[in-house]
């Protein structure tokens, strides 16, 4: 499950370039040093590696209280549906939902810090940006949340997420370098090939969900329960 979480976020990551990638390129870092430049750009894939943590932590929580509510076999379904509800439905159709006005308000909070911290070239802006460039509403960080809920656990769920942040890192951080090629890179079957991977893992859960009695992929209800007892 780890490994998958650093994957997943190995082929978000051609999506982020699309969507956080105008962040990175506008990233204030010191061009006249290269080692300025590296420990810059380490800075600010640490801000959002702590970021995805940090939400790991509270939905991993999450996950934990529906586990102690017996929820864990519908959980994997209901999250399953929503990771291919996620691929099917465009970034655009997702940016037309109503929101409540207070996560809309706190979403505009963040936007309007960020631009603040762009004027800054500290190192302490840098980490700051990506602090906040984490919260930004991505529908495949909503992925990875979806899969550090379904583990239930408070410190899985935070490793998950430190793992999803790592992978991230490679082609984020290449994004400042070579930008232009990174861009053509994650362009046509690349992007095309994203949609497909969230389904299937999607289908994944959902198989999960449903008790098949195959070991290591649908595990019997009875199994869970008996584990659950276990654990506990």
């Amino acid at each position: 499950m780890i490994i998958g979480a650093f994957l997943l976020g190995l082929i978000s990551s051609l999506h982020c370039v699309g969507m956080c990638g105008p962040i990175a390129l506008m990233l204030p870092v010191n061009r006249s040093s290269q080692l300025k430049k590296f420990t810059q750009i380490a800075l600010y894939n640490i801000g959002r590696i702590t970021t995805y943590t940090f939400l790991g932590v509270v939905f991993g929580l999450f996950g934990k209280g529906l586990f102690l509510a017996g929820a864990q076999q519908n959980l994997s379904i209901v999250l399953g549906i929503l990771m291919i509800l996620v691929a099917v439905i465009s970034e655009k159709s997702f940016a037309q939902i109503n929101f409540s006005k207070p996560i809309n308000r706190f979403f505009s909070q963040i936007k309007s810090k960020l631009g603040k911290q762009f004027k800054n070239k500290s190192n302490g802006s840098i980490f700051l940006i990506g602090i906040l460039n984490g919260f930004l509403p991505c529908a495949l960080v909503y992925v990875a949340l979806f899969g550090a809920i379904s583990l239930q656990n408070v410190s899985l769920g935070a490793t998950y997420m430190f793992c999803y942040g790592l992978g991230t890192v490679p082609l984020m951080s290449l994004v400042v370098l070579f930008s232009v090629n990174i861009q053509k890179l994650t362009r046509g079957k690349w992007q095309k090939a994203i949609p497909i991977f969230i389904i299937l893992l999607g289908a994944l859960f959902i198989i999960r969900g449903l008790g098949l009695s195959i070991p290591f992929v649908s595990p019997s209800i009875m199994n869970l329960m008996i584990g659950a007892d276990v654990h506990c």
